[in-house]
C-alpha cells in the first residue's frame, strides 16, 4: 500500500463519509445547570468519554459558514477527528463573567476568521498539549515522548495509545505553557472543502432560528412603528380591539406600539385594527427626489480634504483635457430573509433572550440597562440568523422587545412582520459622488480629485460629535484608491436625513466601489485604453493587485472572445476587509433593451483559506447580493414614508435571472488572511455597468440599473 499521509487520509475520509460531518447542537439553554458528562478542557471546548468534541462557536451563524470553519480552526491544532465534532454557541453570559474569555463576539466586518484565527488555534493547541500531558502523567512517561494524531495519544517508545475520551477528564485538571500552534504550510485539516456542520439540520428542520424559539406560558407582540421615521406616538385607543379573542394588552413606546396576544396572528390582526394616532413631524414633506437632488448640490460645496498628493489645482490647470462625473447609490434596506424577532423573559432577579443577533454581549447590556437586572444575571441565547447582512448588529429591536416584556410579566416573543422590518430604518446610506480627472497631451492622467456626499453612519451611531467628524465608513475604498496618479485630493461632506442608516452588506465600499471601479472606466476611455490595460497601468508596482487583475483577465478571456451582437464584458476590482476581489461580468443587450447577466468571473485573493467550499459559497452570496443591489435596489420616500415594504416591491434577483458564476483562489499565502463574507459584493455593479456602456454607449451613473431603459448602440 503507497504511503498515505495525514492530510491525504483526511481527504479521503471526508470523500468516504460525505464530509465527516456527523453531530450538531444547538442549546436553547446555555447557562444550564445539567450535569454535563463532557469535560471542559478550556472555555472552547469539551470532550466526551465517547470521544465526541463539541467546539464552542463565538460568532453569528447567518450562512456564512462560521459554525464550521472556526471549529476546523480549533480542531486542526487539537489534531481531532473530524468525524467527532460538533459546534454550539458560545454563552455571551460567561464571556462577561470570565474577563471576555471568548474575547471578540461582534460578528461583522468580514472579521469572523481574520479576526479570531490565531487564539482560536492557541485554545486548540493547549487543549492538545493538555491531552498529552494527561495521558504522558498516566503512563509515567514524559510529554516530550507523546504525540497527539487524529483523536489519540501516541507514545513514541512503546507504541501504546488511548483515545482523547478517556484521559480528558485528566487534561482539563492539568496545566500547560508555551504552546506552539502551526504554521500554514503544516496544516492538514485547514484548506480541505469541507461540509458544513449546520446543514443537515438546516435541512431536517431542526435548527432553531430565533422565530423558531418556543418557551412554556409564551405570549406574542407585533409592532407597528410610526410610518415616518423619528415620529413619535401621539395617541392609541386600546378598546377598539381589547376585547378581540386572545388579546392581552397593549404597550406604548416613543415611537411604536404593540399588542401582546395568546397567538402571533391575534395580535398581528388587532394592532393593524387598533386606531393609532402619529406625531409625524417634518419629515413627513420629504421625497426622495428632493432627498437626491440635496446630496447632488451639496457636490458643488467644497467638501473636508481628507487626503492631498502633490498640486492638483495646478494640475488640473495646466491639463490639455479634462472631464467631471457624478454618481449616486441609493439608501437600501438589509432585507432579511427571516424578519427581526425577540424572544424575551424578564423576572425578577433574571432575563433570559432568544434571537439571532450578531452581537449578543450588546444585547445583553441593553436588556441589563434597561432592567437594572445585573449583567451577570442577564442571558442571551443565540439563534440561527436567518440572513444579518449587519441588520442584526443594531438592537433596537432587542430594546424594543425588553420593554415590551418588563410590561407583560411573561416571556414575550416580538415579531416585526416584513413591512415593519422593511420600513423600520437602518438603511445603507446615500451617496453622491463626484469624480474630476486630467489629462496631459499624451492622454496621461496626470490629476483626479473625488468629493463624496454620504449620509453618515457614525453619527447614527451616536459617534460623531457633529456633521463634521469624518465617518471612516463613507470613504472607505475612496481614499485609500490603489490607482497611481501624482495629483489627486480627496475630500467628503456627511449629510443626513430622517433615515437611519446602518452597517450593510460590505459598508461603504458598496457604492464607493461602484462609482470610482466605472469611473476608471471612464478614464480608460478618455486615454483610448483597454480597461484593463489602463488599471494594470496605473497598479504598477501593486503586485498583490496585479496578481488578481491577471487571473481574471486569463480566466474571463478577457478580449480573446468573440461575441454576438449586445454581448460585452466589463471589468471592476476592488480590496476590501483585507481581500482582493476582481470580476468581469458578461452581459447581453436584446434588440428589446432587456438586460441579462450571463456569467461573472470572479478571481479573489483573501491569503489563506479555512474551507474552500464555505468559501466559494461566501463569494457567490456576495457576487448575488451585489447584483440584486445594482439591478433591483433602491428606496423610495414619498411623504417621509418608506414605499417598498416587501419583496413584491423590494426585488430580489430569481433564481432564473442568476448569471453564472466562476470563482477563482489567487491566493498569496503567507500571513494574510482576509475576509470573505463581503468583499465579493462591492465590483458586481461597476462590472456590470462596463459591461453595458460598451454595449449601449451609456454610462449608468445612478442606480438601480433596472431604473433605466436601456438601447443597443
Amino acid at each position: 500500500m503507497p504511503d498515505l499521509t495525514r492530510r491525504g487520509f483526511i481527504r479521503a475520509s471526508i470523500t468516504a463519509t460525505g464530509g465527516m460531518m456527523l453531530g450538531f447542537h444547538l442549546p436553547l439553554s446555555a447557562n444550564s445547570d445539567a450535569a454535563d458528562p463532557a469535560a471542559e478542557i478550556n472555555a472552547w471546548l469539551t470532550i466526551g468519554a465517547d470521544d465526541s468534541i463539541t467546539i464552542r462557536v463565538a460568532q453569528a451563524e447567518m450562512g456564512q459558514g462560521v459554525f464550521t470553519a472556526l471549529p476546523m480552526i480549533v480542531a486542526e491544532e487539537l489534531e481531532a477527528d473530524w468525524r467527532n465534532v460538533r459546534a454550539e454557541f458560545a454563552d455571551a453570559n460567561r464571556s462577561i463573567r470570565e474577563n471576555r474569555v471568548y474575547q471578540r463576539m461582534s460578528t461583522g466586518g468580514s472579521y469572523a476568521i481574520r479576526g479570531s484565527r490565531s487564539y482560536l488555534q492557541q485554545a486548540g493547541a493547549e487543549a492538545r498539549e493538555r491531552l498529552i500531558k494527561a495521558a504522558a502523567e498516566m503512563w509515567l512517561v514524559g510529554p516530550e515522548e507523546c504525540y497527539a494524531d487524529y483523536g489519540r495519544i501516541h507514545h513514541k517508545n512503546s507504541g501504546r495509545s488511548t483515545n482523547y475520551g478517556a484521559v480528558a477528564s485528566a487534561a482539563a485538571m492539568v496545566s500547560v505553557a508555551n504552546v506552539r500552534i502551526k504554521k500554514p504550510e503544516q496544516f492538514n485539516l485547514l484548506g480541505l472543502p469541507t461540509k458544513r456542520l449546520d446543514v443537515p439540520a438546516k435541512v431536517n428542520g431542526s435548527a432553531v432560528f430565533g422565530i423558531d424559539v418556543r418557551i412554556p406560558d409564551m405570549v406574542y407582540a407585533a409592532v407597528a412603528h410610526c410610518p415616518v421615521l423619528g415620529g413619535e406616538v401621539r395617541s392609541l385607543l386600546f378598546n377598539a380591539v381589547r376585547n378581540r379573542p386572545g388579546i392581552i394588552r397593549s404597550v406604548r413606546l416613543k415611537h411604536s406600539v404593540a399588542i401582546v396576544a395568546e397567538h402571533f396572528w391575534q395580535a398581528k390582526t388587532a394592532i393593524d385594527a387598533m386606531p393609532v394616532q402619529w406625531k409625524l413631524g417634518p419629515a413627513a414633506k420629504t421625497y426622495s427626489g428632493s432627498i437626491k437632488s440635496e446630496f447632488v448640490d451639496t457636490l458643488k460645496l467644497d467638501g473636508a480634504v481628507i487626503y492631498s498628493q502633490g498640486d492638483v489645482v495646478v494640475a488640473m490647470d495646466e491639463a490639455e483635457k479634462s472631464f467631471k462625473s457624478d454618481y449616486v447609490a441609493p439608501y437600501l434596506a438589509h432585507a432579511c430573509m427571516e424578519p427581526l424577532n425577540c424572544t424575551v423573559h424578564v423576572q425578577a432577579d433574571r432575563v433570559d433572550i432568544w434571537t439571532g443577533v450578531q452581537d449578543p454581549e450588546s444585547a445583553l447590556r441593553v436588556a441589563s440597562q434597561l432592567t437594572g437586572i445585573p449583567p451577570v444575571n442577564v442571558y442571551v441565547h443565540n439563534c440561527f440568523l436567518g440572513g444579518g447582512f449587519g441588520r442584526r448588529s443594531n438592537m433596537d429591536f432587542v430594546e424594543e422587545a425588553v420593554l415590551i416584556a418588563m410590561e407583560v410579566g411573561r416571556p414575550v416573543q416580538m415579531i416585526w412582520t416584513r413591512e415593519e422590518d422593511m420600513r423600520s430604518g437602518r438603511y445603507r446610506p446615500m451617496s453622491a459622488m463626484r469624480f474630476k480627472a486630467g489629462f496631459d497631451l499624451d492622454k496621461h492622467l496626470v490629476a483626479y480629485t473625488n468629493h463624496s456626499v454620504t449620509h453618515s453612519l457614525a453619527a447614527d451611531r451616536g459617534q460623531a460629535e457633529d456633521m463634521n467628524k469624518l465617518d471612516n465608513a463613507s470613504v472607505e475604498g475612496l481614499v485609500d484608491m490603489p490607482y497611481r496618479v501624482a495629483n489627486k485630493e480627496i475630500s467628503h461632506t456627511a449629510k443626513n436625513t430622517h433615515l437611519t442608516s446602518w452597517w450593510w452588506r460590505s459598508v461603504g465600499h458598496s457604492q464607493n466601489a461602484f462609482a470610482m471601479e466605472c469611473f476608471v472606466d471612464e478614464m480608460a476611455s478618455a486615454s483610448d485604453m483597454d480597461p484593463i490595460a489602463f488599471r494594470r497601468k496605473h497598479l504598477a508596482g501593486n503586485t498583490a493587485l496585479l496578481n488578481v487583475l491577471d487571473v481574471v483577465e486569463r480566466e474571463s478571456g478577457w478580449g480573446k472572445k468573440k461575441f454576438p451582437q449586445g454581448t460585452a464584458q466589463g471589468i471592476a476590482i476592488h480590496e476590501s476587509f483585507g481581500t482582493i476581489c476582481a470580476q468581469v461580468a458578461e452581459v447581453t443587450v436584446s434588440d428589446q433593451g432587456d438586460l441579462k447577466v450571463n456569467r461573472i468571473v470572479c478571481a479573489i485573493d483573501c491569503g489563506n483559506l479555512v474551507n474552500p467550499l464555505s468559501a466559494e459559497m461566501q463569494v457567490e452570496s456576495g457576487i448575488v447580493f451585489g447584483l440584486t443591489a445594482a439591478l433591483y435596489g433602491k428606496l423610495t420616500v414619498e411623504n417621509g414614508v418608506i414605499l417598498e415594504d416587501n419583496f413584491d416591491t423590494y426585488r430580489m434577483v430569481t433564481m432564473a435571472e442568476m448569471p453564472v458564476i466562476e470563482t477563482h483562489f489567487a491566493l498569496s499565502g503567507g500571513e494574510k488572511w482576509g475576509g470573505l463574507g463581503e468583499p465579493a459584493t462591492p465590483p458586481v455593479a461597476p462590472a456590470v455597468c462596463n459591461a453595458l456602456y460598451r454595449i449601449t454607449g451609456r454610462r449608468i451613473r445612478i442606480l438601480p440599473i433596472k431604473d433605466y431603459l436601456l438601447r443597443r448602440a
